[in-house]
């Protein structure tokens, strides 16, 4: 009888179809029922195929456009801190912020798997309109796509978006220099240790929960405290693969100093269990920022101020490549008063961590 009673309930869950992706009624009833009403505003509204945004929008707040796109594949979909619809509007908005732009606009591509329950799928979009909301950015033009059960997994999503960068803004990874400071705006691997943790149902006496957030308030107080020179939000790969990049294009030498450098004890906790490195754990919340010395204290002050980032800190200096030491890389002080090379992450750490 329970049995019989189980499978009554897994027969009136409402879930995904292949109708769904057949460009007929029930696609139209999914897109209006709870796509457009998720998020709905005046650039929508209309179900064209295409948004239409006025460029008086963009000249306003700069010079130039930026444009980026990102896919986000994460498992489990859900997860302490936030879920696969977060990631896909934070993760946008922050690579838009990484140039000093302001985001102003994204679209949303979804391929949803032949089965999924669409309790799960109105989550993940409420989810995405509060961080778009939480954010200052709209979604305003987007794409469903249905595949059969097996060809993907639950729910994938595509975001690409677009801002304005300010006049005279000019940061790029080739722009460090011998004297520059290292600055991480926080706790360094929450998000890959949380989700890691998550998927193999570890047991951990705290609760480990993801960085996930708009790091556009942060990085406008950070140029407004001083100029910057190197700016990367530190998802897959971690702070050392940022580093390394930043080295390789400005042909520098970046020394880390490991004491410095903020991770929790749960973070390091998993790290242990798993036999992973805390500076090649994804980040969703987190940036590294390559400044002149001379005003790292004021940058850290402003910085500080956004709950998440209250351990800002400086992490590591830039030097100038020698004779003794020729090439471009990434070294790290160690505890023990030795020197490490930080190299580029060989392989997959943490496969589909976003």
């Amino acid at each position: 009888m329970a049995l019989q009673q189980q499978l009554l309930q897994a027969e009136e869950i409402e879930r995904i179809t292949l109708s769904h992706g057949s460009g007929g009624i029930a696609m139209r009833e999914l897109v209006e029922r709870e796509i457009v009403s998720a998020f709905h505003n005046p650039h929508l509204a209309p179900l064209e195929d295409q948004a239409r945004l006025p460029l008086s929008t963009f000249s306003q707040f700069g010079d130039r456009l930026a444009m980026t796109t990102d896919s986000f594949v994460v498992d489990p979909l859900e997860f302490p801190g936030g879920d696969i619809g977060t990631l896909a509007v934070n993760g946008t908005v922050n690579d838009l912020a990484m140039c000093g732009a302001k985001p102003l606009f994204l679209t949303c591509g979804l391929i949803l798997e032949e089965g999924l329950p669409l309790d799960i799928l109105r989550r993940i979009l409420a989810s995405m309109r509060k961080a778009a909301d939480e954010a200052g950015v709209t979604i305003v033009s987007g794409d469903t796509k249905v595949v059969h059960k097996g060809a993907a997994d639950k729910l994938f999503i595509n975001t690409s978006g677009v801002g304005a960068i300010p006049y005279q803004t000019n940061i790029c990874a080739s722009a460090a220099k011998p004297g520059d400071l290292v600055i991480v705006n926080g706790w360094v691997g929450d998000h890959g240790a949380t989700v890691m943790a998550s998927r193999d149902d570890l047991l951990l006496e705290a609760q480990l929960q993801s960085d996930c957030r708009s790091l556009y308030q942060e990085v406008s107080a950070l140029l407004a405290a001083t100029s910057v020179h190197c700016l990367r939000d530190a998802t897959r790969g971690g702070v050392a693969t940022v580093l390394n990049e930043f080295a390789e294009s400005s042909s520098v030498r970046i020394v880390l100093d490991q004491s410095a450098i903020p991770v929790r004890e749960e973070v390091r906790g998993v790290c242990e269990l798993l036999g992973l490195d805390p500076l090649y754990l994804a980040n969703e919340g987190k940036f590294i920022a390559i400044i002149p010395a001379l005003n790292a204290e004021q940058a850290i002050e402003a910085i500080r101020q956004f709950p998440g980032a209250e351990q800002a800190c400086v992490v590591g200096r830039v030097e100038a490549t020698t004779a003794i030491r020729p090439r471009a890389g990434v070294s790290m002080k160690t505890a023990f008063g030795g020197e490490r090379m930080i190299d580029m992450l060989t392989g997959d750490q943490l496969p589909r961590i976003c």
